[in-house]
């Protein structure tokens, strides 16, 4: 049985660099062993990614009717959503930006092969 189960997250306001670095922890895990690593690491990000996994394998199990026990992770990435442009006063009348960055995270799981 082959299939893909996709969860989607969008215009999470963190940027995509540092999304990355916590979807790179856990692509290719099984689910569960993948939602226990992200349980414990101590970056803001982890709780995002915890999120989409966790629907992704609600949609799995109302979609198709698959246990946890029998996904892991296919695919996983971070990219870059809108760019929010705002700016505060700099020394000497300049103008600092500042670039509010946001992300979109997709998690994509399949069936283990028996």
């Amino acid at each position: 049985m082959s299939f893909e189960v996709r969860a989607v997250a969008k215009y999470i306001r963190m940027s995509a660099q540092k999304v990355r670095l916590v979807t790179d922890l856990v692509r290719g895990m099984d689910v569960q062993e993948a939602l226990d690593v992200l349980r414990f690491t101590p970056k803001a990000a982890a709780y995002e990614v915890r999120k989409v996994v966790r629907s992704a394998v609600a949609n799995a199990e109302e979609n198709y009717g698959v246990a946890a026990d029998e996904l892991y992770i296919a695919e996983i990435s971070a990219d870059e959503g809108p760019t929010l442009k705002r700016g505060r006063a700099g020394a000497r009348g300049r103008y600092k930006p500042l670039l509010k960055r946001s992300s979109h995270i997709t998690v994509v799981l399949s069936a283990k092969q028996a």
